[in-house]
């Protein structure tokens, strides 16, 4: 018995160091050398694969170049950067359990969340919007009864589409996809007769379908929500070096050029442009640095 209870003990002491060691992020990468950061297949101009294991986006580059600051101030010579795929599933799990060290892809900030894992400052403040095929007829929310509306498994959209006010009444039926990509098919081979998501990942997925022309962003706005880069919870130096990065890229114009170089200039791989403009909630964000949850941003 004594020594069943010594091995729980044991136990429970190896669960809260290693509890310990995942919260010191910047220790765990200088002591090797290394670090993972989470990112999207097709999270839009966000965090996207161009294949053969390698990722771009906007948010890919904003990490990039955070991690190469954390890498001065560490004081190492080399820094190996990992990329791990993650799904609207599994992203926090992989946070949380240590797998990822920073998460780069289209994650929404919200009271929820942040229980469980922290947010660096705000990046981009983005749309809910609906995404149909041009010659749908599809203008407004009242016009989704009874039909199929696709979405992400383990996002929000579709949520937000039914909490909306003009969705009273509204019956329509949703289909999912395991991914942004998968969810966009559905829309493409008529299997959904509409796509609700963030308005940077339609207008992503959109640039780089095989005729654009073919889909259009329709419809009211379901909901604002602040977009950031996401990490452990509890590890208030690794987000102070995360922030600090951050807010210096805002205040010294560089955010700026990456926007323009990701959203309003064509893009790898088919050099498409997305065409989206900086918006007046997310110059305002950029302004005045901030981690505050999407419940923040709701209308009074």
């Amino acid at each position: 018995m004594k020594k069943q209870l010594l091995s729980f003990m044991l136990g429970v002491a190896s669960i809260g160091l290693a509890a310990t060691a995942q919260a010191d992020t910047l220790g765990k990468i200088k002591s090797s050398g290394a670090v993972t950061m989470g990112v999207r297949e097709s999270s839009g101009a966000l965090s996207y694969t161009l294949g053969d294991g390698k990722f771009a986006g906007f948010h890919v580059e904003i990490c990039e170049r955070v991690l190469a600051d954390v890498q001065k101030q560490l004081g190492l010579s080399k820094l190996a950067v990992r990329y791990q795929p993650v799904t609207s599933q599994n992203r926090i799990p992989l946070v949380q359990n240590g797998t990822v060290d920073i998460e780069c892809g289209s994650t929404t900030n919200n009271a929820t969340r942040q229980k469980d894992v922290a947010f660096a400052v705000t990046t981009y403040v983005e749309e809910v919007r609906i995404a149909t095929k041009a010659n749908s007829g599809i203008t407004s929310i009242n016009q989704l009864n009874g039909r199929k509306v696709a979405t992400t498994t383990g996002t929000t959209s579709v949520q937000h589409l039914r909490k909306h006010e003009r969705a009273t009444g509204v019956n329509f039926e949703e289909v999912f996809g395991k991914d942004h990509a998968d969810s966009f098919l559905l829309l493409e081979s008529g299997r959904a007769d509409a796509f609700v998501m963030d308005g940077s990942i339609l207008a992503g997925n959109i640039a780089n379908a095989k005729n654009p022309a073919d889909f259009r962003i329709v419809g009211e706005v379901l909901s604002v929500e602040p977009i950031a880069i996401m990490m452990r919870k509890d590890d208030p130096a690794f987000k102070k070096a995360v922030d600090d990065s951050i807010i210096r890229l805002m205040r010294d114009g560089s955010l700026a050029k990456l926007w323009n170089k990701w959203f309003e200039s064509p893009i790898p791989p088919r050099n498409v442009k997305v065409g989206l403009s900086l918006s007046e909630s997310t110059k305002a964000a950029w302004a005045n640095p901030n981690d505050r949850p999407m419940e923040d941003y709701a209308k009074k």
